[in-house]
């Protein structure tokens, strides 16, 4: 119904207006995007340092710098070529979905020859409260958090109407069907105090069970995150992209290369923010804070598909399922959203203040029209700028040009 570039933010602009949409702008800015694409780079470099130190952590200096090479690399083969980017997508899903086959053949290798004493008592000290319950899930979403990435790119698919749910009939079954059983094969080869105290799984799971061909997980690993980082990427891009479109956010980051046809400003701010959070100590965990935002505004995003089905029940909608589905997907929303307020008040609390930050800035920058001169100045020389640093320039004047 809403062909619109952006993913959440478009349909929530669509179904309840510009402040609601600015702030889901805001703290994907600021804190959804670049964690989540952080905590990829901070893995990759994990599984790629492991081998050399077998018996300890990798410093995390060195984690972090070559976190950061990976974030530096992957902007600049998405600012220069969007068929690059595509290309490293397909090419890193294939060697993604290889790995995760072995780890589940070998898994149930394993089960198939009795091995079966770590599913016994599988729930024994586990705290059945239903808000850790939630908090449980938001780490396993994590996993999951690229569910939506294709919407952020609608406007670059071709036939979005037939193509956007092929991919999704074809995609989420089969990546959740993997990722079940490549976590039944972890917890057939290793045991719960094995897998709490690893912080490289699939390094320790290849080192129990392969033997001379361990060394093939942590490249599988980081081949899969580096693939991950990458759709991240060149989707999250695009958000930022339509929401300086939009006007909220400054017109520099609206702007697209004239020779690459590639939105540079967009990527580069990106990577800078991404690079920032680089330096906070233990950037993972952001997971519990982001998550919560994170589920707070997927549950905007599905009770707007409700409401504009009561306030434009008539509108075209060539893509429709039956509406049982988004309300099931909605009470799933309400269940991670509320129940770890009295769990985790404080991640909660940080999580709520975050997105309340972002009204001011709405107030300043967007609602208030009659500006100083001098703020609308300093915007255009950094438009302007931006424009000559990065040869771009709008939409429009790409067409034009």
């Amino acid at each position: 119904m809403i062909p619109k570039s952006g993913g959440d933010y478009a349909y929530i602009n669509e179904a309840f207006g510009p402040l609601p949409a600015f702030l889901y702008l805001w703290v994907a800015l600021l804190v959804l995007v670049p964690t989540g694409n952080a905590i990829t780079a901070l893995t990759f470099a994990q599984y790629i340092l492991q081998p050399a130190w077998p018996t300890c952590e990798p410093p995390y200096e060195a984690v972090r710098l070559l976190a950061a090479v990976i974030i530096c690399l992957l902007t600049v083969i998405n600012c220069y070529n969007v068929k690059w980017a595509t290309r490293v997508q397909d090419i890193f899903t294939g060697t993604k979905i290889l790995a995760l086959v072995i780890i589940v053949i070998a898994g149930m290798w394993v089960l198939a020859s009795g091995k079966t004493e770590n599913f016994k008592n599988p729930m024994s000290n586990t705290n059945p409260e239903p808000g850790f319950i939630a908090l449980a899930f938001y780490s396993g979403l994590f996993s999951y958090s690229g569910w939506n990435y294709l919407n952020f790119v609608t406007e670059e698919l071709k036939e979005p109407y037939k193509n956007l749910p092929r991919a999704i009939w074809i995609s989420m079954p089969l990546v959740t069907i993997i990722y079940v059983l490549t976590n039944i094969a972890y917890f057939v080869v290793l045991t719960r105090d094995e897998l709490l105290a690893s912080d490289a799984v699939a390094v320790t799971f290849g080192d129990k069970l392969l033997g001379v061909m361990s060394w093939i997980m942590p490249f599988f690993v980081a081949c899969s995150t580096f693939g991950a980082l990458n759709g991240a990427i060149f989707a999250s891009s695009r958000l930022f992209f339509v929401g300086a479109r939009q006007g909220h956010l400054p017109k520099a980051i609206a702007l697209i290369n004239i020779d690459r046809f590639t939105p540079v400003p967009s990527l580069v701010f990106l990577c800078f923010i991404t690079l920032v959070l680089l330096i906070i100590k233990d950037v993972y965990v952001l997971i519990n804070y982001l998550s919560f935002v994170e589920a707070l505004f997927t549950t905007l995003s599905v009770s707007g598909l409700l409401w504009l089905r009561c306030k434009r029940p008539d509108a075209e909608r060539p893509i429709k399922v039956n509406i049982i589905f988004p309300i099931i997907f909605f009470i799933i929303c309400l269940f991670l959203v509320t129940l770890p307020f009295y769990v985790s008040p404080w991640e909660v609390g940080i999580g709520l203040v975050l997105i309340i930050s972002g009204i001011p800035m709405y107030l300043i920058f967007i609602y208030w029209k009659d500006k100083p001169l001098w703020l609308i100045r300093i915007s255009d020389s950094f438009n302007l700028v931006c424009a000559k640093m990065f040869l771009c320039v709008l939409e429009d004047g790409k067409r034009n040009h």
